[in-house]
């Protein structure tokens, strides 16, 4: 073998020792070369067989952390005439702690099918549309005139 070959159609002078030393590597650790090659392609299949498993699996844990989710979050269905509070989105600078960030109440006037409701204002009177994710039902505290009182009895043994 001359020191000398084509790489890239130009001459260039490649280090014997290099090459020297790479067959007396494999010769010293009883290697042979083909057996060595089809080793390593087997072990770049497994790998390879090891990513597409951990992609598969995270696509499984992905579907289940948004079933999960997508369980835990409640669906709002306002009816026309239902009063509500709307979530009061606006930066305060100081906004004070114990201040509500719902502000109404409102009466819903119109819902449509994509999430979006039309409300109107009690005090003003104006109506606008929201996403109905800012909405929430209000319930009005229970009217203390309206208790039924029900007596009981001592049992006689």
């Amino acid at each position: 073998m001359s020191p000398f070959r084509l790489v890239f159609g130009k001459p260039c002078h490649l280090p014997v020792e290099v090459e020297h030393r790479a067959f007396r590597a494999v010769k010293q650790c009883n290697f042979n070369i083909d057996e060595a090659g089809r080793h390593r392609k087997l072990q770049l299949q497994e790998l390879e067989e090891l990513r597409n498993d951990s992609y598969e699996n995270v696509r499984i844990y992905k579907e289940k952390t948004k079933l999960f989710h997508n369980k835990s979050i409640s669906r709002k269905h306002f009816e026309v005439g239902h009063r509500v509070l709307l979530y009061h989105s606006r930066l305060k600078l100081f906004p004070g702690k114990l201040r509500s960030r719902w502000i109404g109440p409102f009466i819903v006037t119109k819902t449509f099918n994509h999430g979006a409701v039309e409300i109107q204002s009690e005090k003003t009177g104006q109506t606008f549309k929201v996403n109905g994710h800012r909405l929430k039902p209000f319930y009005e505290g229970f009217n203390a005139n309206a208790l039924e009182v029900i007596h009981l009895d001592v049992p006689m043994c």
